[in-house]
């Protein structure tokens, strides 16, 4: 079917202004759903086409067709219909028309049935503008008896005032804040607020919330900024009230002891009325279990310091060792030791400072690359550079990667140029599921009995072990297309 705005474009000569209100209309109007204890259907005018279907117990004479291009289903209550009306056609219907053509709030008289169930059906305008762009039909599933209580009443009056502001072009809010997945829904505790603060209507779980607070009075009838201050969250209480001033929807998070509660004040404005939404969630348990994962990302931060100290410290001391051992062969191992351990402690380097499980690699390809060349060298120093990206690479995979990459460089510097000038290019293919990096030089090439399984050399075979057993990829050393050596690595990365 595409995205709601495919079926705009597709559909609908509206423009790009137009499409992104609807855009936020359909982001923010769940609420409106949730108060009216209805399904909302967003319409727009459309030209007939044979490949559409009718809206099931809809009429179907001829006249303008409405496409639905949305829907959102309440909350609160049953929804009027089970399946996805999205892609299906209104035709003929008046209460749709009125709002249309009228630019006002049009009711169905008596319900009509589809599929067995009496919906009764309101056409919002929904007016973007000077112009009306389309229509917000509310149908509300009249099968289920319901007792008019205090509760209902209040969403329903809040739903009253969203849909004449939706009339009038304030709804959705301009510039309104990014409704977060744990903002409060209408069903987590509401309160009315009248235009000068006081409390008309508190629902049972916003009590509740608030007694959780340590408030133990009754709220309904209070100013909500004496209720505030009685629990000493004075500060917090005023930008409560810069919803109304700013008309856009307002958060605030009241804190007391171990019990946090979110407030989100929405303003309603329709004509000359003055009036705040609040919904209201305790989020205490959320915002624990937020703490308990910023202290264990912080330890694993502090873990992957405190490796990265004490291998530098072990690349100190042996560095110190080979500076007072007099073999050669030995203080060359030692300083390929070094070299290694300090592969490995750049890794830990760039996990400490992360705050996820992956690293970005780039970096640290980079770093091992100066890092091997320099200390390799004993002539010229080759050029070296990186083509292509690593992107960001799990920390498991990141350390054994690290270690090759080292190798094969200390590889070609060591064997390729004797200290003479050359060139080193590391290349880098990656794909969803793959990742291949050459290492190529332009040096003396591979002897010609050469076999990568039956080298002598420790880097090799380290690099042979880490890519076929840590790593589950393939590793191959060939000669150049002109003249030099290329190491082939290719690394399956499945869920990197």
């Amino acid at each position: 079917m595409g995205t709601l705005a495919d079926l705009l474009r597709a559909n609908t000569e509206l423009r790009t202004g137009d499409i992104d209100h609807l855009h936020a209309l359909v982001a923010d109007w769940a609420l409106l759903s949730d108060l009216s204890f209805a399904d909302l259907l967003l319409l727009v005018p459309s030209q007939p086409s044979s490949d559409r279907r009718p809206v099931r117990g809809k009429r179907a004479e001829s006249g303008a067709e409405f496409l639905v291009v949305a829907q959102v289903r309440p909350a609160t209550g049953p929804t009027a219909y089970h399946n996805d009306e999205v892609g299906s056609v209104v035709m003929n219907r008046w209460v749709v028309q009125n709002a249309w053509r009228e630019n006002r709030i049009a009711r169905e008289g008596e319900p009509e049935w589809d599929d067995g169930v009496p919906v009764r059906t309101e056409a919002i305008p929904v007016r973007h503008g000077d112009r009306t762009i389309a229509v917000l039909a509310r149908d509300t599933n009249l099968s289920t008896t319901r007792t008019p209580s205090a509760l209902e009443t209040a969403y329903l009056h809040c739903a009253n005032h969203l849909a004449l502001m939706t009339a009038e072009g304030f709804f959705p809010f301009r510039g309104g804040i990014i409704e977060l997945p744990e903002a409060p829904r209408v069903g987590d505790g509401m309160m009315r607020l009248d235009g000068e603060g006081k409390v008309i209507f508190a629902s049972p779980n916003a009590l509740s919330a608030y007694r959780r607070l340590g408030y133990t009075g009754n709220i309904t009838g209070e100013d909500l900024r004496t209720v505030h201050h009685k629990l000493d969250l004075p500060s917090t209480a005023p930008a409560v009230w810069h919803a109304i001033g700013q008309r856009r929807p307002v958060e605030v998070e009241l804190n007391a002891g171990s019990t946090v509660v979110l407030l989100r004040a929405i303003p309603l404005f329709p004509g000359s009325h003055r009036e705040i939404l609040v919904l209201i969630r305790d989020v205490s348990d959320l915002r624990r279990r937020e703490a308990q994962l910023l202290s264990k990302d912080a330890t694993i931060r502090e873990i992957h310091h405190r490796v990265k100290n004490n291998l530098q410290t072990v690349a100190a001391l042996l560095r110190l060792q080979a500076r007072r051992t007099r073999a050669d062969e030995a203080r060359s191992a030692l300083r390929e030791s070094v070299r290694r351990v300090t592969s490995i402690a750049v890794v830990h380097e760039t996990l400490s400072q992360t705050l996820g499980e992956s690293v970005p690699f780039d970096e640290i390809a980079d770093q091992i690359a100066a890092l091997t060349v320099d200390l390799a060298t004993t002539g010229v120093r080759p050029a070296t550079r990186r083509v292509g990206t690593f992107g960001n690479l799990p920390g498991a995979l990141a350390t054994p990667l690290a270690l090759v990459l080292s190798e094969l460089l200390q590889n070609a510097v060591e064997h390729a140029f004797d200290g003479r000038a050359g060139s080193i290019e590391v290349r880098v293919y990656r794909d969803e599921n793959r990742l291949d990096v050459v290492v190529a030089d332009n040096g003396a090439g591979l002897p010609a009995d050469f076999q990568l399984e039956h080298s002598p050399r420790l880097g090799l075979q380290i690099v042979r072990q880490l890519v076929l057993g840590e790593m589950r990829g393939t590793i191959r050393l060939s000669a150049g297309p002109e003249q030099g050596t290329e190491a082939l690595l290719s690394i399956p990365l499945g869920e990197a």
